[in-house]
């Protein structure tokens, strides 16, 4: 019980520390080893990676394209002993684009933790929300925002 209530304040101070861009706190949870982080979609978030560098480039890449997006999150599920477990948070992710339109996607994340630290991540949302703001964000002069993926 106990180790459900550590893991989910973390996972809501991870939440955080990527709308901060706090990118160290957000690194220093993640496993050095056997990582995958997936982000489904054919944007400039969209893909895989599996390396802690690559996966920095991409959180300085969301935290660039949609600089004040925040994240509600809703439900946090923990399942499973500290050497094997998965999480799912359930989140809103929102954000007023550049040109003023709104950005509001709810959405998920999947994650494995071996002994605290973060090996694995699918992420879903809606896509098309996704690549729509971004190509808003493109349009009001960000040209990271359509840039090719980071993948590894």
């Amino acid at each position: 019980m106990i180790y459900k209530l550590i893991v989910t304040k973390k996972v809501r101070e991870t939440f955080l520390a990527v709308q901060d861009h706090d990118y160290d706190q957000v690194l220093a949870g993640i496993s050095d080893s056997n990582l995958t982080h997936h982000f489904a979609g054919n944007n400039a978030l969209g893909g895989t990676r599996h390396d802690k560098e690559a996966l920095e480039r991409w959180l300085r890449r969301v935290g660039a394209v949609l600089p004040d997006l925040k994240f509600d999150v809703t439900d946090v599920l923990v399942k499973g002993p500290p050497w094997n477990t998965t999480v799912v948070a359930r989140w809103v992710a929102t954000t007023t684009l550049l040109n003023g339109d709104n950005y509001v996607n709810p959405g998920c994340h999947v994650i494995g933790l071996k002994w605290g630290k973060a090996q694995s991540f699918d992420v879903y949302e809606d896509t098309q929300v996704v690549t729509a703001g971004l190509l808003k964000q493109s349009q009001s002069g960000i040209a990271e925002a359509t840039a090719p993926m980071i993948e590894s």
